[in-house]
């Protein structure tokens, strides 16, 4: 038979070890006791532990200073602080170093034996997995050094219970890293549920999020679940909380600080357990300056802050990345394989990449389906910019030999081209324009780009 895990508790406050030793006693666990850091340090030498519970504020050496040694002998052992609210950014500040959860003094026995389990659940699991590479299903998480960052950050948080605040441009992918957390969390079986703040209108939102009792308004002709409730034991994701009225983010705050919702039109709460996770592309800071956003709300929701950088901080993950879109892509609409030509690649590298990873997705995926001859050439990219300059390119191929010059050096392809077709118009723009099948507006931006000088080619 399987022996239980130990659990090691350590607080200064006999009676809540003695709380703490019963219910995990009468949960079938193994407990040790300290009463402070020094002790626990002795235990953890001596005996195998399973899972560490703390209190964080002690005397002498915090729960905190604690778990900072334990991480330098055993990274691995899943640490959980017990912590007054006076001392929750103590307990924030750990989890980003790596510790699993915190709970709030007064704790529920029975919230803290589910975390320890799901905790302990989590571990084997991961034990079992292969070790992480930069893909991962469907999921590319580069080899830059900020994405390798936040991939850490990632894994660390989803195994938690911490509410999540994820941070960064539209287009990032922020929803997808929403869903990751999820399916690697101890909730992955439960349901996961999106609510899009954003465009959802405010009157409708609160009956979306918390419900209705029929006839509660208007066309409430029968009771209505909201969809808080439909993420009971699971994970609520609200997209785009930035853009909630006043009057929701009372609610809602309400909500992440008891767990329990009303539904419009009912007089009894309801109990609710589930995991937050928000998004947003706003600068919440700024708008807690500027009044329109709660500065509690804001520090309920950003249990831990995930910021994702945008494409053009991370440009050597977009060869990689465009591959992994193709190769998705001639899948789903059943293509041969394609490949992507060094100009293409080239100026994938150098488009700013406003719109970001969605927009480099639906790039690469129009490549895909209008390229010739199973290459990708820059022309067949479905952006204005990319376009024009692609037009300019492809000139060049009407010239032997030039092809080659093609894959090595763009920019100046473009140069002497522009220069070649200034020469043939007599220094007149508006007819190189013409010539080349581009905008007046583009030459317009080459030249001043390259520092063409159109009246010495008269």
């Amino acid at each position: 038979m399987n022996t239980p895990p130990r659990i090691l508790i350590v607080d200064d406050d006999p009676s809540i070890l003695e709380v703490l030793d019963a219910r995990l006693t009468a949960s079938n666990f193994l407990v040790s006791k300290a009463s402070d850091a020094s002790g626990a340090a002795r235990i953890l030498k001596d005996q195998a532990i399973d899972l560490l519970v703390s209190d964080v504020k002690m005397p002498r050496k915090s729960g905190v200073e604690l778990f900072t040694d334990i991480q330098k002998t055993l990274p691995d052992l899943p640490v959980i602080f017990l912590t007054a609210y006076g001392t929750i950014p103590d307990a924030v500040d750990a989890i980003k170093l790596g510790a699993v959860d915190y709970i709030s003094k007064p704790f529920d026995g029975r919230m803290l034996i589910k975390k320890i389990n799901d905790t302990l659940i989590a571990g084997r699991n991961r034990a079992k997995k292969e070790p992480p590479t930069s893909f991962e299903g469907d999921y590319y998480w580069g080899k830059s050094r900020a994405m390798k960052s936040l991939y850490t950050m990632i894994k660390k948080v989803s195994s938690t219970h911490v509410n999540v605040l994820i941070l960064g441009e539209s287009g990032v992918g922020k929803e997808c890293i929403a869903k990751y957390i999820h399916l690697n969390s101890s909730r992955q079986a439960q349901p996961y549920v999106v609510v899009d703040c954003g465009s959802t209108p405010a009157g409708i939102l609160e009956s979306e999020l918390f419900g209705h009792l029929k006839g509660a308004f208007t066309h409430a002709v029968k009771d209505k679940k909201g969809l808080i409730q439909a993420a009971d034991h699971g994970t609520l994701f609200l997209d785009e909380i930035g853009n909630i009225s006043h009057d929701m983010q009372c609610r809602l705050l309400r909500f992440l600080e008891d767990g329990k919702i009303r539904q419009v039109g009912a007089v009894t709460d309801k109990n609710v357990d589930c995991r937050v996770l928000a998004a947003t592309n706003a600068d919440l800071k700024e708008d807690i300056e500027a009044g329109t956003f709660r500065r509690d709300l804001y520090y309920r929701l950003k249990g831990i802050t995930l910021t994702v950088p945008p494409l053009r901080e991370r440009k050597e993950d977009i060869p990689a990345l465009s591959r992994f879109f193709v190769n998705r892509y001639t899948h789903t609409h059943g293509i041969e394989q394609v490949r992507i030509s060094d100009a293409t690649l080239k100026v994938l590298m150098e488009h700013p990449w406003p719109g970001n990873i969605r927009e480099l997705k639906n790039t690469v995926e129009a490549g895909t389906i209008l390229c010739r001859d199973n290459t990708i050439q820059p022309w067949d990219l479905q952006i204005e910019m990319i376009r024009e300059n692609a037009s300019l390119v492809s000139d060049l191929k009407q010239e032997p030999g030039q092809e080659q010059e093609l894959e090595f050096s763009i920019e100046e392809s473009e140069k002497n081209t522009i220069i070649r077709a200034l020469k043939k118009t007599r220094g007149v723009q508006k007819h190189a324009a013409d010539l080349l099948n581009i905008s007046k507006r583009a030459i317009h931006y080459k030249v001043k780009k390259y520092h063409i000088q159109p009246l010495d080619y008269k």
